[in-house]
């Protein structure tokens, strides 16, 4: 419950909640703090903030102070590689990875969450490369004085499954490049797929353990990949050879090299042909030849989600599909971006 009292009667009484200052283009923030003790010096300013009035909270059985009910939302929300301070700052809470790595959203999750009254949480896109300590979502209760069951309401749903966001560190995979085509093979064209793979593997924290040429040759393919395999890479990646071509057999070369599963085909563009298997737990990925010719394509989606932990199947290939078209900008400023957000 809440009693009003006039400016000069709230001298010596102690602020239930913090009080917002605005300086546009200079500050927002809190003015005052919940707890402060209200002196007569404080009342010019406080008027200034446009507060004639302050309030006392006397809370009634099942209600909960905006700063509790953030502690709660918080500490349910927040997953594996997430922290955040119990300092909650006018009902708000701010959550930040703990850790270099893949931000990973349960949106279904969070939108039930948020769908429960005077409650919110608002985060990243999933599937974001983070750095330790960057925002990465923040929570807070609506009112100043709510109800308790709502909140708890609310953390059930957000404490399911562990948590509703969560920053997983990528793993330092071994990789193995397989670049396919009989040009390239016999030395009538350059290699360019190789040095791009390469950098992309680097730049996620990973290393090239080995790269070998093959023709387009089924039987060659195949043996290319388990030499890497027997060498212990634990990453694949195999450029060409994607399309329907006839003579592209790279597809038939993963299966007989023992592919026990095999997705063909992503929602995405730049990046359609792209291929995810599987050979025991060793993820296999089949690049098309758009990889040689644009910047950004299907693999920066789903090379980090390879790298957390993530099993790609058929579904992730489809969802990718919202957010999954490139606008190929005449200057690509990919993260920041729309290419890839909707998943």
């Amino acid at each position: 419950m809440l009693k009003k009292i006039s400016l000069e009667k709230a001298v010596g009484t102690r602020l239930a909640h913090d009080i917002t200052e605005i300086r546009p283009g200079e500050f927002k923030g809190a003015a005052f703090r919940k707890g402060h003790e209200v002196c007569h010096e404080d009342i010019c300013h406080l008027q200034k903030l446009g507060k004639n009035h302050l309030y006392l909270i006397d809370l009634a059985e099942g209600e909960i102070h905006e700063n509790q009910a953030a502690t709660i939302l918080a500490k349910s929300l927040a997953g594996e590689g997430i922290q955040w301070e119990d300092d909650p700052r006018e009902g708000k809470i701010a959550l930040h990875a703990a850790c270099d790595g893949l931000l990973t959203v349960d949106a279904a999750a969070l939108a039930a969450f948020n769908l429960v009254d005077e409650v919110m949480c608002a985060t990243l896109h999933s599937h974001t490369l983070v750095a330790k300590g960057e925002l990465v979502a923040a929570t807070r209760a609506i009112p100043l004085v709510m109800q308790r069951a709502p909140v708890d309401r609310a953390a059930a749903i957000a404490a399911q499954n562990g948590g509703i966001i969560t920053v997983k560190t990528l793993k330092k995979a071994r990789a193995g490049l397989v670049v396919t085509g009989s040009e390239v093979f016999h030395g009538l064209i350059d290699d360019k797929f190789a040095p791009i793979l390469t950098e992309k593997i680097q730049a996620l924290g990973s290393n090239v353990a080995g790269i070998s040429m093959a023709p387009d040759d089924e039987a060659l393919i195949a043996a290319a990949i388990l030499e890497h395999l027997d060498t212990g890479c634990d990453l694949l990646l195999l450029s060409g050879g994607m399309s329907v071509d006839p003579d592209d057999v790279t597809r038939k070369a993963i299966r007989a090299a023992g592919a026990t599963e095999f997705y063909y085909g992503a929602a995405a563009l730049p990046g359609a042909m792209f291929l995810v298997a599987y050979i025991d737990d060793v993820p296999l990925l089949g690049i098309p030849a758009c990889g040689l010719h644009h910047r950004i394509t299907v693999l920066d989606l789903v090379l980090p989600r390879i790298l957390a932990g993530e099993k790609i199947t058929s579904k992730e290939l489809a969802f990718i599909g919202h957010g999954g078209l490139c606008k190929d900008c005449p200057e690509c400023s990919y993260p920041h971006c729309p290419f890839g957000k909707g998943m």
